[in-house]
């Protein structure tokens, strides 16, 4: 079975760190990362699918 995620959040440290620990567990990226502007609040927020092979079914 292939497992799949969507990583989201403010384009900062924590977020590239939330990234590298998902890789460093296993999880391989999944298509090209997304950024979109949340002008409230001023800020860039990233996406990144991530995806897992893993024995077993969902």
């Amino acid at each position: 079975m292939i497992l799949y995620r969507y990583l989201t959040g403010p384009d900062d440290n924590a977020f590239c760190k939330r990234v590298s620990g998902a890789l460093n567990k296993g999880w391989q990226l999944y298509g090209h990362p997304t950024l979109t502007f949340d002008a409230p609040k001023g800020r860039v927020i990233c996406g990144q699918a991530i995806m897992k092979e893993v024995p077993g079914d969902y």
